[in-house]
């Protein structure tokens, strides 16, 4: 049988056990030109929360009554399709379920012999496509640069302080508690951490950031964003990749209340979605492939069983309990 979670009803606040539904139907069977993709992982991600709003957005939401839509890898075990067969590894978007049919669009093929495969739902796939086109092309980094970054610990910012690192920026790094402060240092590389879970946070970015920051990457919005904007340099860049702390908002989103830092310092504050740069994805995953070959880039998963703990691992999301990418293995 094939399991799948889908959307039940949109959300008002954090998704509750009524949020999805839990199903099960027997395993589809390929058509010509189709192939049957046995599923192994789940890629977890904020924005996930964001597609479950009715609202206008980069992407349509998902409907009522849908499979939950999520980045997924998995293996074909059927095909009727030309160009796919059996034993080929695809990443795609496979949404929240074991199984599924597809024509292959949307997916690609992916070498599980170079890499494990939630790397490439993690590092070397979107949340390391954002992290590369976010800093590189948005934020426009050059040696020398200061470098602010929110989330610091989770799958986007960790690679963000890290590309930074490799040219030749100096990073600060933002996270939840002194055991994820000590991993974006000791492991990462980062310059320093600043834990906004205990702690002055203000007085910590000026005796980190003395001369003030140069770009801020910014995956969390709210108070921390505000407090960026006080620290920034003239021509600074501010990248909004998040907003992870308003996503489950009962209340109107909070917005900066120093925005006209960015008039004193000619600064920009540019949003970025990263199917933008879908045409250069290639050489975004050998440039991050041959820093991981070389030690420069560190991949971290944490990874959760079975897809009957879909929500309670979704959440982990939201309360901080993960460390670098959180990935949900959905086969048995």
């Amino acid at each position: 049988m094939n399991k799948q979670i889908k959307l039940a009803k949109r959300p008002v606040g954090m998704p509750d056990e009524s949020t999805w539904t839990f199903e099960t139907s027997a395993i589809p069977s390929p058509k010509e030109g189709e192939f049957l993709l046995k599923q192994e992982y789940i890629s977890l991600d904020p924005a996930m929360r964001g597609w479950m709003n009715d609202a206008k957005s980069y992407i349509p939401p998902v409907q009522i009554g849908e499979v939950m839509r999520a980045g997924s890898i998995g293996t074909v075990i059927e095909s009727k399709h030309p160009e796919f067969k059996v034993g080929d590894v695809l990443s795609g978007w496979g949404g929240v379920q074991q199984y599924l049919v597809s024509t292959g669009q949307g997916f690609f093929k992916v070498d599980a012999n170079l890499a494990p495969m939630p790397v490439y739902i993690g590092t070397l796939g979107m949340p390391g496509m954002t992290a590369y086109f976010g800093i590189l092309e948005v934020g426009k980094i050059k040696e020398g640069d200061v470098v602010l970054v929110s989330g610091a610990a989770g799958a986007v910012g960790s690679v963000v302080g890290q590309i930074a690192k490799i040219k030749g920026c100096t990073v600060i790094g933002i996270a939840g508690g002194p055991e994820k402060c000590k991993y974006v240092t000791e492991t990462l590389g980062f310059d320093g951490a600043i834990d906004y879970k205990n702690g002055d946070m203000k007085k910590e970015l000026r005796a980190l950031c003395p001369k003030g920051i140069d770009v801020y990457f910014d995956n969390v919005g709210g108070e921390i964003l505000d407090l960026a904007l006080t620290r920034i340099r003239r021509d600074a860049r501010i990248v909004i990749c998040g907003a992870i702390s308003q996503y489950n908002n009962t209340t109107p989103i909070k917005g900066p209340s120093n925005y006209l830092s960015l008039l004193v310092n000619r600064g920009t504050m540019q949003g970025m979605v990263v199917m933008d740069y879908a045409p250069n994805f290639g050489k975004a995953a050998m440039d991050m492939g041959t820093w991981m070959a070389q030690g420069k880039l560190k991949s971290r998963e944490d990874i959760y069983d079975g897809i009957e703990n879909f929500r309670e691992t979704f959440t982990r999301l939201f309360t901080g309990e993960k460390m670098g990418k959180l990935v949900l293995k959905v086969s048995e």
